[in-house]
């Protein structure tokens, strides 16, 4: 997910998109395991958690959302079909139960009757098609809609560019709590799908009352989940309480969760170490400092970040230029000096300890292998290659990058790296998640440190963005044999899943070792430091980061 959310997308480089998962921004997110065992939360301990976020929500409208930050948001306020359990597998939301037929393509789900949105309405099965429609529609500007979307419900493809109506669009209330999908091919991982933020339900008369404004203000956000968002001073702070109308309140315990937007890391430190947040993320100044401290853990994450690299731009659009930004990067330095952290140099797109071969059980990496390389000698030679057939010496290359204290370092780190490339100038710009997200969208970049978290368990999930016209791609890639590796993945060998893995390994080395769209750069880990009174934070492979629902404070 631009999985921000990057997240979320506390961030190290932001992104957009995703995004990631979705790209993944500079929120205080990460993905691991619980937060403590028990099941009781104290009945002396003030049942209030104090967190931090580093970038401000975009947006709480779930079909606009495009990034971790927002994510997160929205599973702790809004119920899906099915929400992230334990182990990161889907469990009941608005959803008690689903069928599927034998061909794979019609999914049934029964709805509880007993779910409310916060303004006493009853969350039927109509929110979840006006929503579905809704991000579809091309007249509502979605990124996520048309990506999550297209190619696995039916018709979305075609309604998000406008060649069929929204109605077309293979999602059906067959009574008020009866949900009918139908896909355009069989999609093991859909149940998966349903928990993720595109797919949640919207409330059509509150959203087309608010209109424009609809997401953007606390008072402007409908809830059916564990908590309401009652306030939320831009830029500065948002808080949330329990919602008692929830249609399984009885397991939530916190009454409120307090998010401070801080970016500065000393500041987020000071704040955990006088007793005013209860988590925090180290950069590696601290991480030396606090690493024997019992409050210290090192959390592994499946979130991939690297460089986007905007082939509409002269320079760039030549390979051998773009192959010799991949090679001219010191990773291990870059993880073991400036992250210091636990993160991994990326060796490819698809992050390590995520998917397995489905016969022999070897990780999804490991049989890839590193398709990237330290190798300067080399990086020159093919720059200079690149400047020969350009018929240029000099080149000066523009840089967006995060607004964070850590991002700033590592953009920092990046633009030396790069520009031991002779004649070349890398210039950064520090902007907010936010913005970066917009100018994402409109390819307003020549170079851009972002990343991604995956949307669902599965590797398509890291290789299908980059196809030809994708929402997510915006690095002008188009590859008709790239394109044809990810569609027979996902049509003739969706039920196959040894030649369809061997298929997304083959996709994996076209994309980076052969036309090296990206410049990968690390597989994140989060340095944190958490109060042992937290109790049941779980921390998730996949968006949203942290669920929430569960946690309590127990003797503080």
């Amino acid at each position: 997910m631009i999985k921000t959310r990057w997240l979320w997308l506390a961030m190290f480089l932001m992104l957009t998109m995703i995004l990631g998962a979705c790209s993944s921004g500079e929120g205080e997110t990460s993905s691991g395991s619980g937060d403590g065992e028990g099941t009781d939360g104290s009945a002396d301990s003030e049942q209030v958690l104090n967190i931090i976020e580093s970038a401000e929500i975009p947006t709480m409208d779930s079909s606009l959302a495009a990034d971790a930050v927002t994510m997160q948001w929205l599973a702790t306020t809004t119920d899906g079909l099915y929400r992230l359990g334990e182990g990161a597998e889907p469990e009941p939301g608005i959803a008690t139960d689903h069928t599927v037929s034998e061909d794979g393509l019609t999914w049934t789900f029964t709805l509880r009757e007993n779910a409310k949105w916060s303004n006493g309405d009853p969350v039927t099965a109509h929110d979840f098609v006006f929503a579905w429609q809704r991000a579809v529609n091309p007249d509502t500007g979605s990124e996520y809609g048309p990506y999550m979307m297209g190619g696995v419900i039916k018709n979305a493809a075609e309604i998000s560019k406008g060649e069929m109506s929204v109605e077309e669009l293979g999602v059906k209330a067959l009574d008020d709590f009866t949900l009918e999908v139908t896909l355009e091919k069989p999609t093991p991982y859909f149940e998966s799908m349903t928990t993720f933020g595109t797919f949640l339900p919207l409330n059509q008369d509150f959203v087309e009352k608010h209109g424009d404004d609809h997401g953007l203000e606390a008072d402007t956000v409908l809830s059916n989940g564990p908590f309401k968002l009652t306030e939320w001073k831009h830029g500065q702070k948002f808080v949330l309480k329990k919602n008692e109308d929830y249609w399984d309140a009885d397991q939530v315990r916190l009454k409120q969760i307090n998010v401070s937007i801080v970016k500065e890391t000393a500041s987020a430190v000071n704040l955990y170490e006088t007793g005013k947040v209860d988590r925090v993320n180290l950069t590696s100044e601290f991480v030396d400092e606090y690493r024997t401290s019992e409050e210290f853990r090192i959390i592994e994450e499946p979130t991939v970040f690297y460089l986007k690299l905007n082939q509409e731009h002269e320079v760039l659009s030549n390979v051998h230029a773009r192959k010799a930004l991949q090679l001219a990067i010191d990773r291990k330095s870059m993880v073991d000096v400036i992250l210091n952290n636990g993160s991994i140099p990326a060796g490819g797109v698809v992050p390590a300890n995520f998917a397995k071969h489905p016969e022999t059980g070897e990780d999804f990496r490991e049989i890839n292998g590193p398709l990237v390389e330290t190798n300067l000698e080399k990086a020159q030679e093919l720059w200079a290659k690149a400047k020969e057939e350009l018929g240029v010496e000099k080149v000066e290359l523009g840089y967006i990058g995060g607004d964070t204290e850590v991002s700033q370092k590592l953009d920092a780190y990046i633009k030396n790296q790069l520009e031991q490339l002779e004649g070349l100038t890398i210039d950064v710009e520090s902007i907010p998640f936010q913005v970066k997200l917009e100018r994402d969208k409109t390819m307003d970049y020549d170079i851009q440190s972002t990343g991604w978290a995956p949307d669902y368990m599965d590797p398509n999930t890291f290789l299908n963005i980059w196809m030809t016209g994708g929402g997510n791609n915006k690095t002008g890639y188009a590859s008709e044999e790239y394109d044809a590796l990810i569609e027979k993945a996902g049509t003739e060998l969706a039920q196959k899943p040894v030649k369809r893995f061997e298929t997304f390994l083959k996709a994996e080395k076209k994309l980076i070792q052969e036309d090296a769209v990206l410049v990968p750069l690390y597989q994140r880990a989060m340095a944190q430091l958490k109060k042992p009174y937290v109790k049941n934070v779980t921390a998730n492979p996949m968006s949203p980061d942290y669920t929430y629902k569960y946690a309590y404070i127990e003797g503080k």
